[in-house]
């Protein structure tokens, strides 16, 4: 075994396979760019070496850096993780020309794989199906029109680098065709550097199944059981789960032994992942191969109890497989969800800033969780937007999954947005508890998923005013303790007042509306007239040691987090998110609206297209501004009718959330 491995990446990844390292008495070298310079990954690490400023370009995809941060820690080996330059052939090979060990395929296995194209024709030659769809990538949209009418539309156009879901574009018609590949192109050339396409038969509704591979330098190749992560958006994973639901033995058998025929047929060595499409009549077909580890491989090593990044080390060295096929465990079912800084609401859109408050579930037997960042670490907009992975597992599936709920209950983020509550919808869907998944799960069930928004209830309520008395008590305490006389009734928070009622009325904002709660100071306690309550509301509490308030309200015992940024209040209670906002009338005042016409950035970005001039007309719903954020393009549309007056940023601009980007003169 190596003594020491440097970790080609960032966040969760890097913090994963620290923890094996540690575990195995290797020593732990971490990367870091300028905007990870106080990042979890850096301080767990034993030795970390800065590689460049924030763009991933010129820090985490820089093979130069990584070299040079190599040959400056002296280190034996190279663990890439996932993404960046994890699937780079050229950068495994430029480690073995210096002597270090590359964790990780050979190059050729890579470079087969990598090349979509390339890929179907040797999984074809092996015996594996692939979905029916040209052979060869593209460029010219004339040439991917021809392969569509052969097929039949729907079809999928597909980047032949890389994955994730990016360069993928669903096309029904051939007049979309230009458009949509023009987007997919450029997406794929910023994410992989290959702006080349494949066309492919869209099936309607697949399921995403995906096996576990591993393979040793001594012919050694054996599966480690399949995962489904067909509850995908923008096609992407959301909660993966091992195994795959509603499989026969017969079946599981198949999916394996076509995994490993793939592993096999490129020299492969090391962890991969065989993605397949499982149709509903039963037949599958080979989607891609991940030369790498999987962000989902936690839920493999639930039901397995194997530590496949240890595997990674052992096999990179040279040494046998651990297992042979017949002895690979599959004990019980896990789940993994996705804890994302995103908007669902708003098609996901990717958020930014601090975490000003941050709570996980523990770790325990049942229960795991891989972060990346600290209650005050900021999510930026240079890098894929996860906060954390929430993985459960149990000896059945019902159990895993009433697990993962009460983790997902237990999940609090508050300051970039997140899809936490979503992923709660997921999780206790009727349709999610059976079993009944594929693809199209989130848009199929989206009047469940994306419920309208609702007014704050009176619990909620309650507890805004009850968090907002308690602070004002605190306050008070402070100041009658810094003061002459501690004891002055001045200092009280009773609501006594000289010649007046003993109430108060605290008014929040709830959306757009305000509503007024009235606090009234009897002699045993508070009652609050709430809207919406059948009555009053006695209320009684207390903040505890860790900041949550415990209370009675009403005669139920609750215990919430309430967390302030500003005037800003987060209740999370039971599993449910509700913001509201102190009511400051002199603030509002002051608050000014974008200037007429004005058309604002979603969310922090860059410029990557400006599709209109000063002058143009423009139709509702025409895309006139496309942006990328963490890796993801986000076309900006028109929202009605009009002539453009001003457009105020070019391609290469940076933009803030809320910055105004063009004027349209509606008319």
């Amino acid at each position: 075994m190596f003594n020491s491995v440097l970790i080609a990446n960032r966040g969760e990844i890097a913090c994963r396979v620290i923890r094996t390292a540690r575990r195995l008495g290797v020593r732990a070298i971490a990367v870091y760019s300028d905007a990870d310079a106080n990042a979890l990954h850096v301080s767990l690490a034993d030795e970390a070496v800065r590689i460049g400023p924030a763009e991933a370009r010129l820090s985490y995809l820089n093979t130069d850096a990584i070299l040079d941060a190599v040959a400056h820690s002296a280190a034996e080996a190279v663990h890439p993780g996932y993404g960046f330059l994890s699937e780079n052939a050229e950068f495994a090979e430029a480690c073995a020309s210096r002597g270090i060990v590359f964790i990780g395929p050979p190059p050729g296995a890579i470079r087969a794989m990598a090349d979509k194209a390339t890929a179907r024709t040797l999984m074809a030659r092996a015996g594996v199906p692939v979905v029916p769809g040209g052979q060869d990538a593209t460029r010219d949209p004339a040439v991917m029109a021809a392969e569509a009418a052969k097929i039949g539309f729907p079809v999928l156009l597909k980047a032949v680098a890389g994955g994730g879901g990016r360069g993928m574009r669903v096309v029904e018609r051939s007049d979309d065709i230009p458009a949509a590949s023009e987007s997919a192109a450029r997406e794929a050339a910023a994410a992989f550097g290959d702006d080349r396409l494949l066309v492919e038969k869209w099936i309607g509704r697949p399921r995403h199944v995906e096996v576990q591979v591993f393979a040793d330098r001594h012919g050694g190749a054996i599966y480690l059981h399949e995962r489904d992560c067909s509850v995908q958006r923008r096609h992407q994973k959301v909660i993966e789960e091992a195994p795959a639901p509603g499989l026969d033995p017969a079946l599981r058998r198949r999916f394996g032994e076509a995994a490993v025929a793939a592993a096999r047929a490129v020299g492969y060595e090391g962890a991969g992942t065989v993605e397949f499409l499982l149709d509903e009549d039963g037949s599958f077909y080979f989607l891609e191969m991940n030369t790498r580890l999987q962000v989902e491989h936690p839920v493999t090593e639930m039901i397995t109890g194997q530590d496949l990044v240890d595997w990674q080390f052992q096999v990179a060295v040279g040494q046998p497989l651990p297992l042979s096929q017949d002895d690979v465990p599959c004990n019980g079912h896990a789940f993994e969800a996705r804890i994302y800084a995103e908007d669902p609401g708003r098609d996901f859109l990717p958020g930014a800033g601090g975490l000003r408050h941050l709570r996980l579930p523990a770790d325990s037997l049942h229960v795991r969780v891989d972060a990346g960042v600290r209650q005050g670490d900021a999510v930026g907009v240079d890098y894929d937007p996860m906060i954390a992975k929430v993985i459960t597992w149990d000896t059945s599936r019902g159990a895993a999954l009433r697990r993962m709920r009460r983790a997902l209950d237990e999940t609090q983020v508050v300051g970039p947005p997140s899809n936490v509550e979503f992923l709660s919808l997921i999780a206790g869907h009727p349709a999610f508890g059976n079993g009944d998944v594929d693809t199209g799960f989130i848009e199929r069930h989206r009047h469940d998923l994306f419920p309208e928004s609702r007014p704050a209830s009176p619990r909620v309520l309650a507890l805004a005013a009850l968090s907002v008395l308690l602070r004002r008590e605190a306050e008070a305490l402070a100041v009658a303790a810094r003061s002459r006389d501690p004891h002055s009734p001045w200092h009280a928070t009773n609501g006594w007042r000289l010649n007046d009622d003993s109430h108060a009325v605290l008014t929040f904002i709830d959306g757009d509306r305000p509503v007024a709660v009235t606090v009234y100071f009897r002699a045993g306690g508070l009652e609050l007239d709430v809207p919406g309550a059948p009555g009053p509301l006695p209320v009684r509490g207390q903040s505890d040691d860790v900041g949550d308030i415990v209370a009675d309200i009403g005669g139920v015992r609750v215990r919430a987090t309430v967390i302030r940024d500003g005037d800003a209040l987060t209740i999370m209670d039971a599993g449910t998110r509700h913001t509201v906002t102190i009511d400051d009338p002199a603030a509002r005042a002051g608050q000014q609206d974008a200037s007429p016409g004005g058309l604002r950035a979603p969310m922090p970005a860059k410029v990557v297209a400006v599709h209109v001039s000063p002058g143009d007309r423009v139709a509702r719903g025409a895309t006139v501004i496309v942006l990328e954020a963490m890796k993801m393009e986000h076309a900006v549309t028109a929202p009605s009718d009009g002539t453009v007056v001003e457009v105020r940023y070019t391609v290469g601009d940076q933009v803030g959330e809320g910055d105004d980007l063009l004027r349209i003169e509606t008319t």
